[in-house]
Parts: C-alpha cells; structure tokens; sequence
C-alpha cells in the first residue's frame, strides 16, 4: 500500500517544488516566455486575458489540487467500517477547512513584504518567529509523555499568532485585513472542504459524482446570460447576515472541483488495487513498463510544449499516437497487466482528449480566468504522471527520485512556507541574498537562482519529513 501510493506522494512533491521554483527564478525579461504563467509573459509581466495557451508553470497547481482530491479516499478509507456519521465528516472537513483559511491569512500577513514596505532586521526576526508558531500550530504530537505539552503549546502558538496580527500595523499602516490573504491556500481550504463532503456523500455512487460537475457547469454558463436568474444569485452569493464572506468562500472557487473530483477516483483506484502485487516482484520483464512511464512523460511534456506554441493540430496527433503507444503497452497480458495501470489510462486519456477538444472554446485554454478544457487537460496529465512516476519506480534512478520527491510530497505545508517565512529572511539577515540577487544577469544564471533556492527549501522539507515533524490541518 505504501509502495503505491509513493506515487501520490512523487507527484505532490513535483508539485510543491516546481511551485517554489517557480516563484523563485529571476523576473523580469532574462528568461524566456514559457518559464513564467503564460498569461503574463516577459519582459512587463502583465496579465493579459485573451492570451492563449499553458506553460509548465500553469500545470503546478492543478496538479496539486488532483494530488489533495486523491488523497481524500485515502484519508478517510477507515471511516465508513467505523460508522462515521456524516456529521463527523462535516466537523473533519470543516476543521481542515477553518485551519486552512487562519494559515492562509497568518502566513501571507507575516511575510516580510507585507509586514514593511522596506523590511528590516525586525520585520525578518517576525516572519521567522512566524515559522515557529506555524511548526507548533501544525505539529501534531500523537503519543508519547509530551503530548499534552505540545498541545498546550499549540494552544500558545494560535494566541501569539492572533496577537500579532491584532497589534502589527502591517504594511503602509493598514493592520489586520481579512481581504489580504493567500489565495492559493484559501481555494485549497475550499476544495479540501468541499471535495471531502462529496466524496463522502457519492462514496459509493461514482456516477452520482460525476453527474454533479455538470451542474456546477450549469450555473457557471447560466451565470452569463442577461439576467441570469436564481443561477446568477447563487454565483454571487458572498454575504451572510450582512457580512461580506467573499473572503472565505466564493462559488467561483468551485470551478476547481473538476481537477479535485476526478483527483478523487485515483484516490479510489489506489484503495482498489492496493492489494494487487507490486510488478516488480512478479518476476516479470519490467522493460515495457519503464517504458510506458517514458511516453506518459512525454505526453506531458509534447501537451505543455505545444499548447504554449498553439501547435494545436500538431499536439492533437502527437497526443493521440502516444496514447495508443501507452495503450499498446499496459493492454491486459495475463499476469503481466497491471490494472490500476489500465484505470489511470482510461481516465486520463478520457479527460485530456476531451479537454482538446474543449481547447477552442472561451478562446483556448488558459489558467486565468480557467477553462474547462484546462480543468479537463489538467486533470487528465495529472493522471499520467502518476502513470510516469508509478513506472519510474522499478528503475534505480527512477526509485531514487521517486523517493526523494516524497520526502517532499509528504510535507507539503512545510515546502510551501518554508521560503518565504524562514528562508528568505535568513538569507537578508546573513547577506547571501545579495548572491541570488547578482544571478539575474542571463536566463541560466536565473535558472539556476531557481534551482538553488528550491534545493535549500527541498532539504528544509526532507530534515522535517526525516524527524517526523509533519504538518497536519
């Protein structure tokens, strides 16, 4: 079980990493377009709407979204033989989902930027103080003669956390807001919260999951048109009692749940074949399996290049004459078939097809404002990375990396922060930051300003996840 599901972990450690490589490699015009969001290209960096097209960059989110969906079954696997109510589930998911949003407003208000316009020693000092009381807010201390006293210290942890952003003034003076915050996080809160109670309630109705996205889709279209009735209400919806939630919840978040739903089924085939042998201990030539992982990175990798490019033709054959490959190559063969192999391909094939041909509509695919045929194209290579790093794992190098992005996976909440909270200001404080800084002459060097910065919050990550400090909402 823990073997396959390195896997899930591979890819939520790609995912954390490649997002903190991406926020770290240099700005401006050294680099090329494809390095950044495809929306804002260099050299201004400006959010253009109408431009089409994805970049590796817009892939990183998505693919943690569909890392968090599968995890859901996975999580709660043992719920339904311990008769867990629904009202349980409803407190797990709304926990989860009230820690996400306090995490997301604390940790963005303490950054150095927005803690000064022009940080100082002091305003470095907070943030990493920060660090520490999101290590005792998080860490769970399951056993042992300690427990109460790191709960005591928790408790601790969100007070300070509450004063500070009650008694900082914050950047410009403008204090405490409950519209600063990160939005990444908050739309994970969403969907953690969301996606659980779905997949609990259709737990055993695959079908009934499915069928509710094209009501999500409805109010979405529907919320369009002139007028737009009841439909256009309840996408507006943002206030409660007079008090404004957009904050906290919007429907537009909701868009999200085509990559955490089909995240789910993964999720389910992981449980489902989880007793199934692991191929390599079949005995059996594992060649066609590596190689299969080859061309399930490799589609990912063609789809990226040639939806920036807007080779949209070109893409749709390539796309289609690497599925048959993959096809070719994990059909049923007896003993040799490897099934959740098989599922994967279904699903993923299905989703990425129809999200090419959903590429023409809303004017081609884009991260913002999102498409379907991005959820769909999304959701779909998602699909085929667990395929890539499922057969990575029965070659030694593969294993290697494997277990190295898991380290990562496992720790995501540590990787996220771990740069901008402790990281960055220890690199002010110390100097070094001025040799980051003097890397963003040419486009390598920039790279490499990425590499090394993600490499140090990458071995933050792995020291914790190897002492067992993991962070948990």
């Amino acid at each position: 079980m823990q073997q396959r599901n390195q896997s899930l972990d591979a890819l939520r450690g790609f995912a954390i990493l490649t997002m903190v490589l991406s926020g770290s490699i240099a700005f401006g015009d050294v680099m090329p377009a494809w390095m950044y969001h495809a929306q804002v290209p260099p050299p201004d960096h400006k959010f253009i709407p109408t431009l089409a097209g994805v970049s590796w960059v817009d892939l990183v989110f998505p693919f943690f979204l569909f890392s968090m969906g599968a995890a859901i079954p996975l999580a709660l696997q043992k719920k339904p033989a311990a008769k867990t109510t629904f009202a349980g589930i409803f407190f797990i998911a709304g926990r989860r989902y009230l820690l996400l949003i306090f995490f997301a407003l604390f940790t963005h208000h303490l950054m150095p930027h927005e803690i000064a316009l022009v940080p100082n020693t002091q305003t470095y000092l907070l943030s990493i103080a920060a660090f520490i009381l999101v290590f005792f807010q998080l860490y769970h201390h399951k056993s042992g003669p300690y427990k109460r006293l790191f709960l005591t210290l928790k408790i601790m942890a969100y007070a300070f956390a509450v004063a500070l952003l009650y008694l900082l003034p914050f950047k410009g003076g403008k204090g405490f807001s409950l519209n600063n915050s990160d939005i990444i996080i908050i739309v994970l809160g969403n969907m953690a919260f969301f996606g659980t109670l779905i997949w609990w309630v259709t737990r055993n109705h695959s079908l009934l999951r499915i069928g509710i996205l094209p009501f999500i889709m409805a109010v979405f279209l529907a919320s369009k048109e002139a007028g737009g009735g009841w439909a256009k209400q309840l996408y507006d919806f943002n206030e409660i009692a007079g008090l404004n939630i957009a904050w906290l919840y919007q429907f537009y978040f909701l868009k999200y749940l085509f990559i955490i739903i089909p995240g789910t089924f993964a999720g389910e085939y992981f449980l489902q074949y989880a007793s199934e042998p692991a191929v390599k201990n079949n005995g059996i030539n594992t060649t066609h399996f590596k190689i299969t992982s080859l061309l399930a990175f490799a589609l990912v990798i063609t789809n990226t290049m040639f939806l920036f490019g807007r080779h949209l033709l070109l893409n749709l054959g390539l796309t289609v004459a690497l599925l048959t490959a993959i096809y070719v190559l994990i059909k049923e063969k007896g003993k040799e078939n490897d099934l959740l192999l098989v599922h994967f391909f279904k699903a993923g094939a299905y989703l990425l097809l129809l999200g090419l041909f959903f590429e023409a509509y809303e004017g081609g695919i884009k991260k913002d404002h999102s498409t379907y045929s991005y959820y769909f194209v999304c959701s779909g290579l998602a699909f085929f990375m667990l395929i890539g790093f499922k057969g990575f794992a029965l070659g030694k190098t593969g294993t290697a990396i494997n277990s190295y992005l898991s380290l990562n996976g496992r720790n995501p909440m540590v990787a996220y922060i771990a740069g901008g909270l402790l990281l960055t200001p220890f690199l002010h404080l110390s100097g070094t930051i001025k040799i980051l800084d003097s890397m963003n002459a040419n486009a390598w060097l920039g790279f490499l300003k990425g590499i090394l910065f993600t490499g140090l919050v990458s071995l933050i990550t792995i020291l914790f996840t190897k002492k067992g400090w993991f962070w948990k909402t």
